[in-house]
């Protein structure tokens, strides 16, 4: 008698999936969706080195929303660089699900320990409820709280030349500014705002419409120059592809996320908080697969 094969149910091969996961790749595919993607297309070897990379990131980030207090926030964030030297000079590693994995990647993997250092002075910033000065200053901001760990996951995949690097940056800068601008209403609605105060006194921009979530010409005009600046990191990013190895290209992929972010804010006229731009892109791992395959970012 012929074996009758049965079909497990979509759902419950999706939960076997996620139960595969490790903690780490766990928490970053359900919190950090752009990363847990761009990993999936490194050596199997490295990836769980780089989702506790994203996972850590993942940590420090979302302190400023953790906490009720800047105080409470710094504590935290100390908590860290404490974990981060321990890993660093052979310390005992804390019981902490994302300390253990992160751990272990800076034991086995020559990673840069300043590199970390930045990217938990970037999140100090965070506190501060000051929008930053200039443009200068924000991408400062990005460079250290997102390129920063664009070099890291180089370093991971073992790829620390200065081209790589270099596109890494802008990479980073652009990524950074491209997911502002994604994250403007939510940005609003906490009470932060991440235009540089120059950009929002040259263009008009008034707090209380901003607060208010309405997009007035100012704030076009501001998310307009902020969105020049990012597409400006993307083209110097490009700028060095040709002498650089395959081996980058999961680190360097979120330039393609960037890409189409930008693409779809100068769709709705540069209003960040108009409602498609909440809509997560349903092609992204197509955009990311076909990159991945021609090599380009």
């Amino acid at each position: 008698m012929k074996e009758v094969q049965r079909k497990t149910p979509v759902r419950h091969r999706r939960s076997a999936e996620a139960d595969r996961l490790s903690p780490v790749a766990a928490l970053v595919r359900h919190h950090d969706r752009d990363r847990f993607q761009t990993a999936l297309f490194a050596p199997a070897a490295r990836r769980e080195a780089l989702f506790a990379l994203y996972a850590f990131n993942y940590e420090i980030a979302r302190v400023r929303e953790s906490v009720t207090q800047p105080m409470l926030g710094q504590i935290r964030l100390q908590w860290w660089r404490e974990s981060v030297a321990a890993a660093f000079d052979g310390g005992p590693v804390r019981a902490h699900p994302v300390v253990g994995p992160l751990t272990a990647a800076v034991r086995t993997l020559p990673l840069t320990r300043e590199h970390f250092d930045r990217l938990i002075d970037a999140r100090e910033r965070d506190l501060d409820e000051d929008p930053p000065a200039s443009l200068a200053v924000l991408e400062d901001y990005a460079e250290a709280s997102s390129a920063r760990l664009v070099y890291l996951a180089l370093e991971v995949l073992g790829a620390q030349d200065a081209g790589a690097s270099e596109a890494g940056r802008h990479v980073g800068i652009a990524y950074s500014l491209a997911g502002l601008l994604r994250a403007a209403a939510f940005q609003a609605r906490t009470g932060r705002r991440f235009i540089p105060a120059d950009i929002a006194a040259r263009t008009g921009l008034v707090e209380e419409d901003y607060r208010a979530l309405r997009g007035t010409p100012a704030l076009r005009a501001a998310t307009a120059e902020l969105a020049a600046a990012a597409s400006k990191h993307l083209s110097l990013a490009r700028a060095h592809p040709r002498g650089l190895r395959r081996r980058t290209l999961p680190a360097l992929l979120p330039a393609v996320v960037a890409r189409h972010s930008l693409m779809r804010l100068r769709r709705v006229a540069y209003d960040p908080f108009d409602p498609a731009l909440a809509v997560p892109d349903p092609l992204q791992t197509w955009r990311l697969g076909v990159a991945a395959l021609f090599n380009r970012f």
